[in-house]
């Protein structure tokens, strides 16, 4: 899982761009409602931001020179030609934005560039949001240091469900392009050849239509691009062996995303449920508790059809209503940027003008036009979408 503006938010604030106000969250929440929103306005949030940003940009080095240098790895060395390649055939091909977003590398000498912390209410999907200047309301706070962000995860309330995960990348949305960009990580170069394609055409898609506070568009958009492009891409230019071993990672990635989506809705109907028949706590504690020990059994049944792979096994040890939430913004409005993708003729350029367009409507009416979308896809293609399943 990947989400984008993980802390690069305490640059935008701490330069000045906005001004920042606190609204408390509260000793606890509703049982069955949203968090409310909250204006981070901690100094040393924003300096731990401005600091690990900076110290990313300072770790990272043009490409040129890694492939110039005799003491780089030879595999490292493949990777990053690779990762050029792919890099020119987001702009030349699926037409993003054309800058200096990954030309250069750092090997941060960690698992993740940083952590994010998620939170929703004990029986609700509905993710707690943290507000900046620019970036906007986002439901997840990103942390460079592990440590710091399973501190702050302990200092929510308990009554809370709490996540804490590992983030690959996060996009700057071109802000940083006059320091050299967001660079290739070591988090992420050495994974399959479609999945490290797949990762930069997210997201470079954030530089090319982005919304403040619109978490949901902002990640179904790029998740929409990724697939796009990474059909395109290993289509054209990987090799037979690349698209095999990227078709059994995404057969588990999405058939992961399948079970945490079904998870999802009946998690949903339950909750629902109960705040409209005032089901006492205990009731609605057990048939949660339910629901995810039956999720929790389907998942060792897919693990174990896989041959042992265990990739899912953190998040599904954790698993609860921050995380599915979560997760959600990756899926919701997918369906619907795909049909207008075919809409626009499987145009990247006149999608990205269609995506623009729909991104400067009032949010209301955004959405009525994306299930419009979607719907009329899953109405044209149900036959289809029975089969894949």
């Amino acid at each position: 899982m990947r989400l984008s503006l993980a802390g690069w938010v305490g640059l935008v604030c701490a330069a000045g761009l906005g001004g920042c106000a606190s609204t408390p969250p509260g000793d606890g929440v509703a049982r069955f409602e949203a968090p409310v929103r909250q204006w981070v306005t901690d100094p040393a949030y924003y300096l731990q931001s401005v600091s690990g940003h900076l110290a990313l940009l300072q770790a990272s080095r043009p490409v040129a020179q890694w492939l110039d240098d005799p003491a780089t790895p030879e595999a490292l060395r493949q990777r990053l030609v690779l990762a050029q390649s792919i890099r020119t055939f987001a702009s030349d091909v699926l037409h993003l934005p054309r800058n200096a977003s990954y030309t250069r590398y750092a090997d941060l000498q960690r698992r993740a560039v940083v952590w994010n912390v998620v939170a929703a209410p004990p029986y609700a999907l509905a993710l707690h949001t943290w507000c900046f200047p620019v970036a906007g309301c986002l439901g997840y706070k990103g942390f460079y240091d592990e440590a710091a962000a399973r501190a702050f995860a302990a200092s929510l309330p308990a009554s809370w469900d709490v996540g804490v995960y590992p983030v690959p990348a996060y996009s700057t949305l071109g802000w940083t392009n006059w320091l050299g960009g967001d660079p290739l990580l070591n988090t992420f170069i050495h994974g399959p050849d479609g999945e490290l394609a797949r990762l930069i055409f997210h997201e470079l898609a954030h530089q090319a239509v982005y919304v403040a506070g619109d978490t949901t568009f902002n990640e179904s958009f790029a998740t929409a691009v990724e697939r796009l492009g990474a059909d395109l891409w290993l289509e054209r230019e990987a090799s037979d062996e690349a698209r095999q071993a990227y078709r059994v990672f995404d057969d588990r990635r999405q058939a992961f995303r399948r079970l945490t989506r079904e998870t999802r809705s009946r998690l949903q109907a339950l909750y629902a449920q109960a705040a409209a028949e005032a089901w006492p706590t205990d009731r609605v504690e057990t048939e949660k508790a339910q629901a995810l020990e039956t999720f929790r059994q389907r998942y060792a049944e897919l693990r174990a059809s896989w041959g042992g792979f265990a990739g899912y096994d953190p998040w599904v040890e954790q698993a609860n209503n921050a995380l599915f939430a979560a997760q959600a913004a990756y899926d919701e409005w997918v369906p619907a940027f795909e049909a207008l993708f075919m809409a626009e003729g499987r145009d990247f350029q006149a999608f990205y003008r269609a995506v623009r367009a729909l991104a400067r409507l009032p949010r209301p009416e955004r959405e009525q036009r994306l299930q419009a979308l979607a719907s009329g896809l899953s109405a044209g293609h149900s036959s289809d979408s029975t089969n894949s399943m």
